[in-house]
């Protein structure tokens, strides 16, 4: 049985370079005391640290299943960019954010994955949509792909829109059980002609202790919320039972996806 144990660095944001203003959330690209730069995903931003969450545990587990995902590294900002920022927008974000961010190593000179134009395998297909049905990731579209083309490779990133029941967060063992109506915009649907075969294979190596190694490195303030009375603990064996659930019935967004394969050829 394949065994999974992420491991994150930590590292000292030295300079906020810029935003990129085309993400919603105003993530900026940073450099760091390691020497590489990152996309900073600030905990002060719209989803706040939840969003963090569903990246860091999205991230992990498409690496798991073997596809490209830029290395994440959590990434400490000093109160001090604040003060420095002459962009009130961007100088409340950094005020916010000050701690324990999300870092994502930046692929400099990639490109934007065009369905039209960059080929894919039908098995990195599959995989990409089987994962997203899994997480019920909303964010893979034509509109926004959230992938990227670098060294001629495809490479997976933003997974923040993944796991969208804690939001609400009480219905949890509803979700986990319902079909992923979303799949159908899917940017990669028309290719992922393998995705039982992808369930097959990989479903049974998503085991308990397997996601409870990826639930033990969010850190757990970002798990802590005003109002909710859990500990992180706790709330780490909610992510764990939800996907345990999904998985259990993965042939519910299995045959959805097969459903919508259909219907859209």
């Amino acid at each position: 049985m394949k065994n999974f144990k992420p491991e994150i660095r930590d590292v000292q944001v030295v300079r906020y370079v810029q935003p990129f203003r085309e993400g919603g959330s105003l993530p900026g690209l940073v450099d760091a005391d390691d020497g590489f730069s990152y996309v900073l995903k600030f905990r002060g931003a719209g989803q706040g640290k939840k969003a963090l969450v569903a990246e860091l545990i999205g991230g992990e587990l498409a690496r798991f299943l073997g596809l490209r995902m830029p290395e994440m590294v959590f990434a400490e900002l000093d109160e001090s960019f604040a003060r420095t920022e002459p962009d009130e927008e961007i100088q409340d974000l950094l005020r916010f954010s000050v701690g324990k961010n999300l870092g994502v190593h930046f692929l400099n000179g990639a490109i934007t994955f065009d369905a039209n134009v960059d080929e894919i395998q039908s098995e990195e297909a599959s995989k990409i949509v089987w994962l997203d049905a899994l997480l019920m990731n909303v964010d893979r579209t034509v509109r926004n792909t959230n992938m990227l083309i670098w060294h001629k490779e495809l490479w997976l990133i933003d997974h923040g829109a993944s796991l969208y029941f804690h939001h609400s967060w009480d219905n949890w063992q509803e979700q986990s059980k319902k079909p992923f109506v979303q799949i159908k915009d899917h940017v990669l649907l028309r290719y992922a002609s393998e995705v039982e075969k992808i369930d097959e294979q990989y479903k049974t190596l998503f085991t308990e202790d397997n996601l409870w190694n990826v639930l033990n490195i969010v850190p757990d303030e970002w798990l802590i919320e005003e109002g909710r009375d859990l500990e992180p603990n706790e709330v780490r064996q909610v992510y764990v039972s939800f996907l345990k659930e999904r998985i259990l019935n993965s042939t519910t967004f299995v045959k959805q996806i097969e459903n919508e394969r259909k219907n859209g050829l």
